[in-house]
């Protein structure tokens, strides 16, 4: 049994996700940590405080004081955890639909686990060997008032305020109901911009979009930008750790050519940018154009920050790295995701520019997902066994870094499991947008055949 994808672990709550699997991953990851405190914080889903209660209460009884932050986007809490010296069990699935639920250990330095220590705690979760101690030994729970408030004035201390209050930005929010609900609004107007919202009430059944932060749920982001005049649309998924936008005109802006323009103005040649398997081309493009280095990594935010630290420790500068779903990591601010960060760096470049300018150099590709779920081992396999099979038919490069990629030159698609959902995801990407479709379709034809057959 693997207990830790990709980001953590996800899976339908009250069914995969349970309160004693909760219980059982702090009670695993409190006996690695053998901290004096740890604190536990969450997003806003419906399930998300009946398993902050069980990681709390699991915690307790390995000996752990437990601080509780409440309801606070991920890259809060990081900010809480880094200041604080203090781990965190953050509850949340992130961008996955309202019945998920999920649990992410960010370390006492504020970074999510390298997957070595995530390893270590998974052994002692399937093992079960708990630090349990007597009943006079158990930990404390306190509630911790302000987390938020310190996690907004901080990222304001890393934003140049002034640059964007003078360009007097009109900004169209759209947080989906999740944590950022409670933070991006106040961050916006400090900044100086006038903030109209849709789906800003904090409500872990998100009533008015799923948290994934994709075209198909943010028809109200590009109305209301259209509606109100807005120099910028900006969404998050359900714990904030992401930003996507729309333009001016209300359109949307693939998180890859967000990428490739932050990228542009923060690299310096020599300097390296650290993106997964799934990696646009835009991305190529604007490395060789800084004179950077592009290193590649399966997919996740724990493989990302793995090679960043590497990267680090060689004295090479990362100053940018990501991925194109939007959620772009700014070392040197913080080693996290942070869609508020994000937002403000690309709010930056709006001083002097639209956003369809700001992005117009990256337009030129069209990307296409298709999403193939199984049910059990044996359909997974069958899928994988197929897509393997297509790779090594195909005259493409292959790269097996995660799942199968096949190159063309100016094209690509790439097949591989999602590390927090039963499915296979199929990504194409191509300058011709009838190409990108063709490619990703003529592989989930392939898949389909198989799995049918299973």
């Amino acid at each position: 049994m693997k207990v830790f994808g990709s980001s953590g672990t996800r899976g339908v709550a009250n069914e995969e996700l349970t309160p004693q699997f909760a219980l059982k991953v702090a009670k695993a990851a409190g006996t690695v940590w053998r901290a004096d405190r740890v604190a536990v914080a969450r997003d806003t889903r419906a399930t998300g405080k009946m398993l902050a209660d069980a990681a709390a209460s699991g915690l307790a009884s390995v000996g752990a004081n437990v601080d509780r932050l409440g309801i606070i986007p991920t890259p809060g809490a990081q900010a809480f955890a880094e200041r604080e010296g203090t781990p965190v069990v953050m509850i949340t699935a992130s961008h996955n639909p309202p019945e998920y639920n999920g649990v992410k250990l960010i370390g006492d330095d504020g970074v999510e686990l390298a997957v070595e220590e995530l390893e270590r705690i998974e052994q002692k979760f399937l093992a079960e060997k708990f630090d349990s101690v007597p009943w006079s030994q158990t930990g404390e729970s306190r509630n911790v008032e302000g987390a938020r408030r310190e996690y907004v004035e901080a990222l304001l201390a890393e934003i140049d305020r002034e640059k964007i209050a003078d360009a007097d930005l009109t900004v169209a929010l759209d947080p989906g109901h999740g944590a950022g609900s409670l933070t991006s609004p106040e961050f916006f107007r400090k900044l100086g911009c006038r903030v109209v919202t849709a789906n800003s009430q904090a409500d872990g059944h998100f009533p008015g979009r799923d948290p994934e932060p994709v075209p198909e749920n943010l028809g109200d982001l590009g109305r209301l930008v259209s509606a109100t005049d807005a120099d910028v649309g900006i969404a998050h998924d359900g714990d904030a750790d992401r930003a996507i936008f729309y333009d001016e005109n209300g359109e949307y802006v693939e998180g890859d050519a967000t990428l490739a323009a932050l990228s542009a103005a923060e690299l310096e040649p020599g300097d390296s940018v650290v993106s997964a398997v799934n990696v646009s081309q835009r991305l190529v493009d604007v490395a060789d154009e800084q004179d950077a280095y592009l290193e590649l990594t399966p997919i996740g935010s724990t493989n990302i920050i793995t090679r960043i630290r590497e990267l680090e420790k060689q004295g090479k500068d990362v100053p940018v790295a990501g991925e194109g779903n939007g959620g772009i990591f700014f070392p040197d601010y913080r080693l996290s995701r942070d869609g508020a960060y994000t937002a403000g760096k690309f709010l930056e470049l709006l001083a002097d520019r639209s956003a369809s300018e700001v992005v117009a150099p990256y337009d030129g590709y069209h990307n296409v997902r298709i999403n193939i779920e199984y049910d059990g081992d044996a359909e997974r396999e069958a899928l994988l066994a197929a897509a393997e099979r297509e790779a090594q038919d195909s005259d493409a490069d292959m790269t097996t870094l995660d799942g199968y990629r096949l190159d063309y030159g100016d094209s690509w698609v790439l097949a591989r499991p999602s590390g927090t959902e039963p499915m296979v995801r199929i990504y194409a990407e191509a300058r011709d947008e009838d190409q990108a479709e063709e490619l990703a379709e003529e592989f989930e034809e392939k898949l389909r055949a198989a799995k049918a057959e299973v």
